[in-house]
């Protein structure tokens, strides 16, 4: 027979068929034009960061790229969780990026999520690639974590402050699966701590700041990150801003023979004129303070045309010289084109 009554802590009001799923596609494509053949692209390493064969995800080919499809889900569960789950697809694989339960009304501003789920150190890592201001991910990124930034099953608590100023504290409890940076396979390895802030300096400009350090297991000792972050974003207009967004990351990786310090940061400004069209520069560098070596930059500049929200057009070009083929460095210049299109519904991005 048919039980009338609802499960304890539930509210016999609540009908699960009312909240059914937010399901939305991403679509992205590029066509890259680059002074390097496919062949030797795919072989480049980082000199002192990673290994020759890394793997490129994203505008790997000089001509036409399918990058990826995601499916992105969310609904209530009930009163108490929120359910969240993106489906990563492409010409090679399909995979679970993110599939995570987040809760709802926890008191005194605590916030708890469980599952698999990118971390939010810094500025940039939670970000997915089609909410990036550029379509290359940064290059201290990259180095230290690869393609894939720091995503991992565990859990993770946030406390919002109940103050006037935005200020919210989080630890993280991960994996720690990360291999350039982790990867000690015997246990659970990886802890995030960050505190993170938010300014309005008047009623058009406000800054976004935080603090983040990283502690976890490598194969052969200890990994301590630490990372600082800055954004200063002001409206001109209801659809015109301005924005410089800058990060600083620092790694101290514990080998048998002795410590690898190494550091890197990133620069850009992002300039809005309306809500079709953005024009922005980046600067990204590696600084190898373990030795002498020169320091590894990058230069790029984008402007975008968005016909609609759903829609985006963006034309790319970079100045890489942080690629070694075969031992030596090579100056790699990149033209790019890049799709993105999206449907359904899905939930804000993070600002």
């Amino acid at each position: 027979y048919m039980q009338n009554s609802a499960p304890k802590g539930v509210s016999s009001s609540f009908s699960q068929k009312e909240y059914l799923p937010d399901i939305a596609l991403i679509i992205n494509s590029s066509a890259v034009g680059r002074d390097v053949d496919n062949i030797n692209y795919s072989k480049y390493s980082i000199d002192g960061f990673t290994e020759p064969d890394s793997e490129i995800p994203f505008n790997k080919d000089r001509g036409f790229n399918f990058n990826y499809a995601e499916v992105l889900m969310s609904s209530a569960v009930d009163p108490n969780f929120d359910a969240f789950a993106i489906f990563h697809m492409s010409s090679e694989d399909f995979e679970v990026d993110e599939a995570y339960v987040t809760t709802r009304d926890l008191p005194n501003g605590f916030k708890l999520k469980v599952g698999k789920f990118k971390s939010a150190f810094g500025r940039y890592n939670e970000k997915h690639q089609h909410t990036w201001d550029f379509s290359e991910q940064a290059l201290v990124y990259n180095a230290f974590f690869g393609a894939e930034g720091i995503g991992d099953v565990g859990i993770q608590m946030q406390w919002v402050a109940p103050t006037d100023t935005y200020l919210m504290f989080g630890i993280e409890a991960m994996q720690g699966t990360n291999e350039l940076s982790f990867g000690y396979e015997k246990s659970n390895n990886l802890y995030n701590s960050y505190a993170k802030t938010s300014i309005d300096i008047t009623d058009d400009t406000s800054v976004l700041a935080g603090v983040s350090v990283l502690y976890g297991k490598n194969l052969e000792g200890d990994t301590n990150i630490y990372a600082t972050d800055f954004t200063l974003q002001t409206q001109l207009s209801s659809y015109s801003s301005i924005a410089l967004q800058s990060e600083y990351i620092y790694r101290n990786k514990e080998q048998k023979s002795h410590n690898i310090k190494q550091d890197g940061a990133y620069a850009q400004l992002v300039y809005k004129y309306n809500q079709n069209y953005a024009t922005g520069i980046r600067y990204d560098v590696l600084m190898k303070t373990n030795n002498e070596e020169k320091n590894l930059d990058m230069y790029t500049g984008m402007i975008e045309y968005k016909p609609s929200e759903f829609s985006r057009l963006r034309l790319e070009y970079s100045i890489d010289k942080s690629k070694y083929f075969d031992g030596e460095q090579k100056d790699v210049q990149q033209l790019m084109l890049e799709f993105n299109v999206a449907i359904g519904a899905h939930s804000a991005h993070n600002y």
